[in-house]
């Protein structure tokens, strides 16, 4: 790096390091559009990752983690979901440049993220004085609680509020044991998310990208639907361990269906023109009801069949 060049790399690692710190503290204190704005935490690893190179990418990744550890007051199961956002943008940054395939590039990602966060909760448990399960336990006992806070003071009704107390320890022996899937979900999401965005923020920039072709002509490979038909098969038997590893793989398939169904809903907004407000206020309509996520999904694996966008099929003489 030449010296004229020194500087504009050092503002392009502040602005990096602090977009991401206030993205972090968005995340933190606000509790519902703070949730969706820490999606994007890994966004700005990525982008300067791709921007800077290698070298550059880990000092935001670096300095960043070490800010957020400070602020956090504490090493904790928070402290690192949050550290793990960062790997996630510099991994995907690492992936663009493996010329890879779009799926192999979210795997690879995915793999890093899991990888390290495995080996960090690892490293966690052995330095907390109780095991790594009474960890994860009361962590998600408290976030219940808060959760069960939350829904008092939006004026929840008082039988519903109680209900859900009455029943925190089976809602936290099931949350625990999926926690599996979940993570593999939200990673695929995260992933899937910033990479769409960093495609729109890169070629605006004329900064490199791989050639993916149009996302919302993905579709969900066809193996996967056996997937689906052996995890359906263990919620059959009587053994609660293997039923939880029939729900944990539906869980996980679902998210993949789920961004199936996504590419579908994208494919017909831009066929038919929606403008892009439009398509985004009716992305955050499908986000916050449960029934039409759940429509999605369908739609994403029913596209193994039906081919919704009629890909791979010559046009008739009408179109």
């Amino acid at each position: 790096m030449t010296d004229a060049m020194r500087p504009m790399a050092s503002r392009d690692i502040a602005t990096g390091i602090a977009i991401t710190l206030i993205l972090f503290a968005l995340a933190l204190n606000l509790p519902v559009i703070g949730f969706f704005l820490g999606v994007f935490i890994p966004l700005p690893v990525l982008f300067y990752r791709v921007k800077l190179g290698r070298r550059m990418g880990f000092w935001i990744l670096g300095l960043t983690a070490g800010v957020m550890t400070a602020a956090m007051g504490k090493l904790s199961l928070d402290v690192l979901f949050y550290l793990e956002l960062l790997v996630l943008g510099f991994a995907l940054g690492e992936t663009l440049f493996m010329n890879l395939s779009l799926e192999r590039t979210i795997l690879y990602t995915m793999g890093a993220v899991l990888g390290t966060s495995g080996a960090l909760l690892l490293l966690y448990g052995i330095l907390s004085p109780v095991g790594i399960g009474t960890l994860i336990s009361d962590y998600v006992l408290n976030s219940l609680k808060l959760t069960l806070a939350i829904y008092e003071k939006m004026g929840v009704s008082e039988d519903a509020v109680q209900l859900i107390s009455d029943s925190l320890d089976k809602i936290q022996y099931v949350l625990v044991r999926i926690l599996p899937a979940l993570a593999v979900g939200s990673a695929l999401f995260v992933a899937w998310v910033n990479l769409l965005m960093a495609r729109s923020m890169l070629g605006f920039k004329g900064l490199f990208f791989p050639d993916f072709g149009p996302m919302n002509r993905w579709k969900a490979p066809d193996v996967l639907v056996w997937g689906v038909i052996a995890s359906g098969v263990f919620l059959l038997f009587p053994s609660k361990s293997l039923k939880m590893i029939g729900l944990n793989g539906l869980i996980i398939l679902m998210g993949v269906y789920f961004l199936a169904g996504i590419a579908v809903v994208s494919f017909f907004f831009e066929k038919k023109g929606f403008p892009r407000f439009l398509r985004l206020i009716l992305y955050g309509f499908i986000f916050m009801q449960q029934l039409v996520c759940l429509l999605v999904i369908g739609m994403g694996f029913f596209d193994t069949w039906i081919n919704f966008r009629r890909m791979g099929t010559p046009p008739t003489k009408s179109e």
